[in-house]
This record gives structure tokens, sequence and C-alpha cells, in this order.
């Protein structure tokens, strides 16, 4: 098993989502031992959601997950890069393709890409 420095930061890392075709920068989001391990096993990103404070299977709620193409480990290994294939054409939850789909200008944010999705439809609570 590869071992990541998962001591640093409440056992969690960061884990940045990157396109594997082109480069774009999808998501960043953390991985703690488990979602790590999950990942490698598997193929597809775990992530662990702070706000859930639990293993967060991307896709398991809109079906759009990510293929784990290559992984990058960086030089401290406290940090890593998924290199995916999106499936489902968008990651994060607003309906973008990416999650920055904003910019600075001047003193504001300035939406710089469409919505893919539309989220109302994609995560109805159930009941």
């Amino acid at each position: 098993m590869i071992e990541l420095d998962f001591t640093k930061s409440g056992g969690l890392i960061p884990a940045i989502a990157q396109d594997a075709a082109d480069g774009i920068v999808l998501m960043m989001a953390y991985i703690n031992r488990e979602a790590w391990e999950e990942t490698l096993a598997t193929g597809r990103a775990v992530y662990f959601s702070r706000s859930r404070n639990r293993l967060w299977r991307k896709g398991e709620e809109s079906g759009n997950y990510q293929e784990i193409k290559e992984i990058l480990v960086d030089c401290d290994s406290d940090t890593v890069i998924f290199k995916v294939e999106q499936k489902g054409g968008a990651a994060c939850h607003t309906g973008h393709r990416s999650c920055f789909f904003r910019k600075v200008e001047s003193d504001s944010l300035c939406e710089i890409a469409p919505i893919v999705f539309n989220p109302s439809k994609v995560y109805k609570k159930q009941s």
C-alpha cells in the first residue's frame, strides 16, 4: 500500500480532481486513509465529506462519478491530484463542469462557465 502522510491536518489531506483529457481543475476536496484505500481499490474517486463527516463516493447522488486515470502525489506525500474522467459531464453540485466557475474581476465574482445540469432536478431530497 502506498503510504500518504495523514498525520497533518487532523487526518485529512487535499485531493485535487483534474480532467485527465484537458487538464481543467474540476474540484478540490479532502481524503482520509479510508477514502484513499477505497479509491485505490475501486478506481473511482472517494473523498471525505467534512460537512457530512463521512466518506463521500463522488456521484453517489448525482451519478456524476469520477473514474481515476492517474494519481499524482506531491513531494511531502500530503496532497494528491486525481486525474479523472468525469462521468456525467459535471463535477460541481451547482451544475457546472468545474467548481472553479467564477473569477475575480475588480471587487466581484463573475461566472465564466455555463451550467451543465439543473441541480434541483439531480439532487431531489427524498422523504
